[in-house]
């Protein structure tokens, strides 16, 4: 079974940036691709950005294009991502994901972290 475990959220005011890292451990065979989710209170949950485990390509959603960056570094089974000119509307629980099918649907991923909450005032 794989694990995800993800840190590094928190409070940070509008404008500010954030770097979530996510470990990944057992089976990490199984993986082909990686990706960031957020659950706000009353909404649905949804794809914030996503990489190929290996190979280069990334999907962010439309509205943190230009201002999230995913990458990830295989030697340490770590998936980041940096989010800058951190808004409001981004105050979420972000989840960690693992796939083992298609990393840019949001319907495959399998395995999941715990979530973190990051919260940006205004």
């Amino acid at each position: 079974q794989v694990q995800l475990v993800e840190s590094g959220g928190g409070l940070v005011q509008a404008g500010g940036s954030l770097r979530l890292s996510c470990v990944v451990s057992r089976r990490t065979f199984r993986i082909r691709g990686m990706g960031w989710f957020r659950q706000a209170p009353g909404k649905e949950r949804e794809l914030v950005a996503a990489i190929q485990w290996s190979g280069g390509s990334i999907y962010y959603l439309a509205s943190v294009k230009g201002r999230f960056t995913i990458s990830r570094d295989n030697a340490k089974n770590t998936v980041y991502l940096q989010m800058s000119s951190l808004k409001p509307e981004d105050t979420a629980n972000y989840y960690c994901a693992a796939t083992s099918g298609t990393y840019s649907d949001s319907r495959a991923y399998n395995y999941w972290g715990q979530g973190t909450q990051v919260t940006v005032s205004s």
